[in-house]
């Protein structure tokens, strides 16, 4: 089964942000991380269940929150993702650094 990856806009706005913050070193290789981000969240359209649970995962309990990789060292990025299969949907929920913890728990840092 092929699945329709989609974002959220919440997840268009985390990817445009860290791009803008990668873009401030160094404009080319934001481009490149950035068309690779994307490149790889397309490939969730095959065997999106390959990808471990997400942390996020606990915060929706009525559904499974998974993640993929992308990226090397402190430039990796989680790309957190719900799938729907009665649509045949992934719907990307956000781009988060590997280092940032949940949204859950940035809130109740807060």
């Amino acid at each position: 089964m092929e699945y329709q990856v989609e974002l959220t806009d919440v997840a268009e706005a985390e990817l445009d942000a860290a791009y803008l913050s990668f873009s401030q070193k160094s404009l080319d290789a934001a481009w490149r991380w950035y068309k690779g981000t994307l490149a790889k969240a397309d490939t969730l359209s095959m065997f999106p269940r390959r990808c471990p649970l997400a942390r996020e995962n606990d915060d929706f309990p009525t559904q499974e929150v998974r993640q993929l990789l992308y990226g090397k060292g402190h430039n990796t990025y989680r790309i957190v993702f719900i799938v729907f299969e009665e649509d045949a949907v992934v719907r990307i929920i956000g781009f988060r650094h590997g280092a940032q913890g949940s949204r859950q728990q940035a809130q109740e840092e807060n």
